[in-house]
Protein backbone atom coordinates (compact mmCIF):
# COMPACT_ATOMS: atom_id res chain seq x y z
CA UNK A 1 0.00 0.00 0.00
CA UNK A 2 1.28 3.12 -1.02
CA UNK A 3 0.60 5.81 2.04
CA UNK A 4 1.20 8.81 -0.15
CA UNK A 5 -1.53 7.79 -2.11
CA UNK A 6 -3.91 6.63 0.51
CA UNK A 7 -3.56 9.72 2.18
CA UNK A 8 -3.98 12.13 -0.82
CA UNK A 9 -7.09 9.86 -1.16
CA UNK A 10 -8.47 10.70 2.23
CA UNK A 11 -7.72 13.80 2.16
CA UNK A 12 -9.62 14.82 -1.09
CA UNK A 13 -12.83 12.56 -0.02
CA UNK A 14 -12.82 13.96 3.20
CA UNK A 15 -12.50 17.58 2.08
CA UNK A 16 -15.17 17.02 -0.54
CA UNK A 17 -17.59 15.30 2.08
CA UNK A 18 -17.43 18.14 4.79
CA UNK A 19 -18.94 20.64 2.45
CA UNK A 20 -21.95 18.03 1.19
CA UNK A 21 -25.55 18.09 2.71
CA UNK A 22 -24.32 14.87 4.31
CA UNK A 23 -22.12 17.01 6.77
CA UNK A 24 -25.57 19.67 7.42
CA UNK A 25 -28.07 16.32 7.72
CA UNK A 26 -25.97 14.74 10.09
CA UNK A 27 -25.33 18.28 12.11
CA UNK A 28 -29.10 18.34 12.73
CA UNK A 29 -29.53 14.39 13.32
CA UNK A 30 -27.76 15.00 15.76
CA UNK A 31 -29.76 17.89 18.09
CA UNK A 32 -32.45 14.95 17.44
CA UNK A 33 -30.59 11.73 18.49
CA UNK A 34 -28.01 10.57 19.90
CA UNK A 35 -24.25 11.44 18.38
CA UNK A 36 -23.23 8.02 18.83
CA UNK A 37 -26.32 6.74 17.00
CA UNK A 38 -25.95 8.90 14.11
CA UNK A 39 -21.87 8.31 13.73
CA UNK A 40 -22.97 4.11 13.86
CA UNK A 41 -25.41 4.28 11.09
CA UNK A 42 -24.04 7.06 9.16
CA UNK A 43 -20.72 5.41 9.01
CA UNK A 44 -22.05 1.67 8.08
CA UNK A 45 -23.83 3.89 5.11
CA UNK A 46 -20.67 5.42 3.83
CA UNK A 47 -18.89 1.85 4.10
CA UNK A 48 -21.94 0.20 1.95
CA UNK A 49 -21.58 3.09 -0.57
CA UNK A 50 -17.69 3.15 -0.63
CA UNK A 51 -17.88 -0.60 -1.49
CA UNK A 52 -20.52 0.05 -4.16
CA UNK A 53 -17.85 2.38 -5.73
CA UNK A 54 -15.08 0.37 -5.69
CA UNK A 55 -17.11 -2.67 -7.40
CA UNK A 56 -18.58 -0.04 -10.11
CA UNK A 57 -14.86 0.84 -11.07
CA UNK A 58 -13.85 -2.40 -11.45
CA UNK A 59 -16.42 -2.45 -13.95
CA UNK A 60 -15.22 0.59 -15.30
CA UNK A 61 -11.70 -0.66 -15.61
CA UNK A 62 -12.95 -3.12 -18.39
CA UNK A 63 -13.30 -0.09 -20.73
CA UNK A 64 -10.40 0.67 -23.26
CA UNK A 65 -7.88 3.16 -21.93
CA UNK A 66 -8.75 6.01 -23.52
CA UNK A 67 -12.01 5.58 -22.91
CA UNK A 68 -11.38 4.89 -19.02
CA UNK A 69 -9.44 8.09 -18.61
CA UNK A 70 -12.33 10.33 -20.67
CA UNK A 71 -14.41 9.10 -18.12
CA UNK A 72 -12.43 10.02 -15.30
CA UNK A 73 -11.32 13.09 -16.26
CA UNK A 74 -15.25 13.82 -16.89
CA UNK A 75 -15.97 13.02 -13.38
CA UNK A 76 -12.94 14.98 -11.87
CA UNK A 77 -14.44 17.61 -13.83
CA UNK A 78 -17.67 17.67 -12.96
CA UNK A 79 -16.90 17.11 -9.32
CA UNK A 80 -14.86 20.18 -9.53
CA UNK A 81 -17.63 22.01 -11.73
CA UNK A 82 -20.53 20.75 -8.63
CA UNK A 83 -18.32 22.30 -5.90
CA UNK A 84 -17.70 25.32 -7.15
CA UNK A 85 -20.49 26.56 -9.00
CA UNK A 86 -23.09 24.68 -6.55
CA UNK A 87 -24.62 27.35 -3.94
CA UNK A 88 -23.74 26.39 -0.63
CA UNK A 89 -27.59 27.52 0.76
CA UNK A 90 -28.89 24.67 -1.49
CA UNK A 91 -26.78 22.11 0.02
CA UNK A 92 -27.85 23.55 3.47
CA UNK A 93 -31.19 23.53 2.98
CA UNK A 94 -31.31 19.86 1.01
CA UNK A 95 -29.09 18.19 4.14
CA UNK A 96 -31.61 19.79 7.08
CA UNK A 97 -34.55 18.46 4.67
CA UNK A 98 -33.12 14.88 4.68
CA UNK A 99 -32.34 14.97 8.75
CA UNK A 100 -35.84 16.08 9.43
CA UNK A 101 -37.15 11.99 9.62
CA UNK A 102 -35.11 11.82 12.64
CA UNK A 103 -37.35 11.94 15.57
CA UNK A 104 -35.58 10.87 19.10
CA UNK A 105 -36.46 7.36 19.48
CA UNK A 106 -34.98 4.02 20.67
CA UNK A 107 -30.82 3.83 19.60
CA UNK A 108 -31.84 1.18 17.14
CA UNK A 109 -34.07 3.20 15.24
CA UNK A 110 -31.75 6.25 15.43
CA UNK A 111 -28.84 4.05 13.82
CA UNK A 112 -31.66 2.53 11.08
CA UNK A 113 -32.88 6.33 10.06
CA UNK A 114 -29.23 7.78 9.90
CA UNK A 115 -28.81 4.79 7.56
CA UNK A 116 -30.88 5.35 5.70
CA UNK A 117 -30.84 8.93 5.43
CA UNK A 118 -27.20 9.18 4.24
CA UNK A 119 -27.58 6.23 2.16
CA UNK A 120 -30.16 7.18 0.36
CA UNK A 121 -28.82 10.88 -0.21
CA UNK A 122 -25.38 9.67 -0.85
CA UNK A 123 -26.15 7.09 -3.53
CA UNK A 124 -24.78 8.10 -6.92
CA UNK A 125 -23.57 11.29 -4.93
CA UNK A 126 -19.95 13.12 -5.49
CA UNK A 127 -17.98 10.99 -3.23
CA UNK A 128 -19.36 7.73 -4.26
CA UNK A 129 -18.58 8.77 -8.12
CA UNK A 130 -14.71 9.87 -6.92
CA UNK A 131 -14.01 7.09 -5.03
CA UNK A 132 -14.89 5.08 -8.09
CA UNK A 133 -12.86 7.43 -10.40
CA UNK A 134 -10.23 7.06 -7.66
CA UNK A 135 -10.11 3.09 -7.71
CA UNK A 136 -10.27 2.94 -11.68
CA UNK A 137 -7.48 5.66 -11.87
CA UNK A 138 -4.55 4.19 -9.08
CA UNK A 139 -5.93 0.80 -9.70
CA UNK A 140 -5.71 0.23 -6.02
CA UNK A 141 -9.38 -0.85 -5.08
CA UNK A 142 -8.54 -1.51 -1.17
CA UNK A 143 -6.74 1.26 -0.72
CA UNK A 144 -9.35 3.35 -2.14
CA UNK A 145 -12.07 1.69 -0.22
CA UNK A 146 -9.79 2.30 3.33
CA UNK A 147 -9.26 5.41 2.62
CA UNK A 148 -12.61 6.50 1.48
CA UNK A 149 -14.11 5.06 4.22
CA UNK A 150 -12.17 6.46 6.87
CA UNK A 151 -12.28 9.48 5.60
CA UNK A 152 -16.43 9.47 5.52
CA UNK A 153 -16.40 8.06 9.10
CA UNK A 154 -14.22 11.03 9.77
CA UNK A 155 -16.86 13.38 8.36
CA UNK A 156 -19.34 11.53 10.05
CA UNK A 157 -17.72 11.64 13.71
CA UNK A 158 -16.85 15.36 13.27
CA UNK A 159 -20.60 16.38 11.89
CA UNK A 160 -21.94 14.59 14.53
CA UNK A 161 -19.73 15.90 17.46
CA UNK A 162 -18.70 19.17 16.33
CA UNK A 163 -20.37 20.12 12.86
CA UNK A 164 -21.74 23.73 14.48
CA UNK A 165 -18.23 24.68 15.62
CA UNK A 166 -16.83 23.85 12.46
CA UNK A 167 -18.77 26.32 10.80
CA UNK A 168 -18.37 28.73 12.86
CA UNK A 169 -14.74 28.25 12.60
CA UNK A 170 -14.24 27.67 8.72
CA UNK A 171 -17.38 28.78 6.36
CA UNK A 172 -17.78 25.04 4.49
CA UNK A 173 -18.16 27.76 1.31
CA UNK A 174 -14.39 27.56 1.95
CA UNK A 175 -13.31 23.91 2.16
CA UNK A 176 -16.41 23.44 -1.11
CA UNK A 177 -13.75 26.04 -3.04
CA UNK A 178 -11.02 24.59 -2.18
CA UNK A 179 -11.87 21.08 -3.08
CA UNK A 180 -13.39 22.27 -6.48
CA UNK A 181 -10.34 23.32 -7.33
CA UNK A 182 -8.34 20.41 -6.43
CA UNK A 183 -10.63 18.47 -8.42
CA UNK A 184 -10.68 20.41 -11.57
CA UNK A 185 -6.92 20.34 -11.67
CA UNK A 186 -7.11 16.63 -11.49
CA UNK A 187 -9.51 16.77 -14.03
CA UNK A 188 -6.90 18.94 -16.39
CA UNK A 189 -4.50 17.04 -15.27
CA UNK A 190 -5.61 13.56 -17.08
CA UNK A 191 -7.00 15.46 -19.61
CA UNK A 192 -2.80 16.46 -20.32
CA UNK A 193 -1.80 12.76 -19.68
CA UNK A 194 -4.10 11.46 -22.47
CA UNK A 195 -2.91 14.10 -24.90
CA UNK A 196 0.69 13.12 -24.28
CA UNK A 197 0.37 9.70 -24.26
Amino acid sequence: MNVGAFLGIFALMFLIELPDKTMIAMIVMSTRARPSSIVLGASSAFVVQMGIAVGAAGLLSLLPATLKDLIVAATFLGGGGYLLLSKESREKELGEREAMSERPSSRPKEIATAFSVIFISEFGDLSQIQAASFSVRTHQPLEVFLAGSIALISVTFLGAYGGQLLQRVMPLEWIRRVGGTIFVALGVYTLITLVIK
